[in-house]
């Protein structure tokens, strides 16, 4: 049941990035350790089974949650977040947390110049304007020319691309399927595709890293019900731009528990992405209210 109440969807969301923050920590743990196909495989074996779960409940039945015109798309947006998740996970054990996610801060800006292509959505020349602060701040953040370009900042970029698409996907999908069918769709198809791959990358692990990893599934599942409960009693657009803290509260964790180091640099051009990218969720809220 949809409810406004702004505070609570603030605070919701607030949480929300504390435990997808701690279980970016978790990952990068246990990626470090064990081959990251696997561990994002066993992650899906549970987000798959949450996602059912809320699924049945909401739609009614299984079969009434998978019922879609567009099963080609959705099975895509699976995959698409599949990927993502590998990339970015290895991107946290190649550049750490800190970097990887000031430069995957980006991918608001992604959706915004994306909209128009994808989604037939005008993006005026403020939002376009912000777009282009928010890629020099990404520019500052990998200083190219100035320092050898680190190849793994490739990771957390092409990570945020995916993940732009996959939202921009999600819209999409959203104008002839319910949420619960995109959100079976989603775990369903990504935990297929990992077990296809991630069974031939299976390693041993020990028993006090399968209750970290127990821990990770724990978090993924705490993590996205927060997220359900959170747009459900506030608007998105209201609470979205609450959605940065948790590149604050992952790069805690790496400079506290994995010993990284925030360079200057870095903390200037997270600080102009992050700026852009709340610039631009504002301007998309006004106009929607304008044409409310």
């Amino acid at each position: 049941m949809q409810t406004s109440n702004t505070r609570l969807g603030i605070g919701l969301m607030i949480a929300t990035t504390i435990v997808f923050a701690v279980q970016d920590g978790l990952s990068r743990h246990l990626a470090g350790e064990y081959n990251v196909l696997m561990i994002v495989m066993i992650r899906y074996w549970f987000f798959a089974a949450f996602v059912i779960a809320i699924a049945q409940a909401r739609a009614g039945s299984i079969r009434r949650a998978a019922a879609t015109t567009q099963p080609v798309v959705q099975a895509f947006r699976g995959l698409l977040l599949a990927g993502e998740i590998c990339i970015m996970v290895a991107g946290f054990v190649a550049l750490g947390l800190v970097e990887s996610h000031a430069i995957f801060a980006c991918y608001p800006l992604l959706v915004a110049a994306l909209s128009g292509p994808v989604l037939d959505e005008g993006v005026g020349w403020r939002r376009w304007v912000a777009i282009g602060i928010g890629f020099v701040g990404v520019l500052v953040i990998l200083q190219p020319g100035l320092t050898v370009f680190a190849p793994a900042a490739v990771l957390p970029l092409a990570a945020a691309c995916m993940f732009a698409l996959y939202g921009l996907l999600t819209r999409h999908v959203a104008r002839a399927d319910t949420t619960a069918t995109s959100f079976f769709w989603t775990g369903v198809s990504g935990a297929v595709a990992m077990t296809c791959i991630g069974v031939w990358f299976w390693e041993p692990m020990t028993l006090a890293d399968w209750g970290w990893m127990a821990t990770l599934c724990v978090t993924g599942v705490t993590g996205h019900w927060l997220l359900i409960r959170c747009y459900e009693v506030a608007e998105a657009s209201a609470v979205q731009p609450f959605a940065y803290l948790q590149l604050v509260f992952a790069s805690l964790i790496g400079l506290l528990v994995f010993g990284e180091v925030l360079q200057t640099h870095v903390a200037v051009g997270a600080a102009i992405v992050v700026a852009a990218g709340v610039f631009t969720l504002l301007r998309s809220r006004r106009k929607e209210a304008v044409r409310a």
